[in-house]
């Protein structure tokens, strides 16, 4: 179903109007605005924008924990949830400078990639998140 021919022409006029804008910026009023104009601080976003959000970066950690892991596929779901959940938190850039983390995982040696996940600046940047996060990948 197609929204009525008013709302089409409305969407037209703000694309021109407001613009699109995929990162935050200030408007003139000094709000954060993403998109659209979207007033993030007097709108925010709903619950169904905030679930889409997560989802759409919950795939995009998938991915990144899939190009550098060659093993994910035969990991336990633990497993990928915690590279996956690294991947999430710190881009695909930083995690693929954890060297020691990946090779461990490649070698199956679960245990010492935990060690090396809490030998990181991460680790202690992110604190309990790490401590767990390595308990997982010890256990599996």
């Amino acid at each position: 179903m197609s929204a009525p021919n008013y709302l089409s022409i409305l969407r037209d006029q703000l694309l021109v109007d407001e613009g699109e804008r995929k990162e935050p910026y200030l408007d003139t009023e000094g709000n954060i605005t993403i998109g659209v104009g979207r007033n993030l601080t007097a709108v925010g976003i709903s619950q169904d924008e905030q679930d889409l959000m997560l989802t759409n970066d919950m795939w995009r950690a998938n991915n990144a924990a899939r190009a550098l892991f060659r093993s994910f596929d035969n990991l336990t779901p633990t497993r990928k949830a915690v590279l996956c959940n690294m991947a999430f938190n710190m881009g695909l850039t930083a995690l693929s400078g954890f060297h020691g983390t990946i090779a461990a995982v490649e070698a199956g040696d679960y245990n010492l990639a935990a060690d090396n996940m809490l030998a990181s600046l991460w680790a202690r940047q992110v604190g309990d998140r790490a401590k767990r996060l390595a308990a997982l990948m010890r256990s599996g």
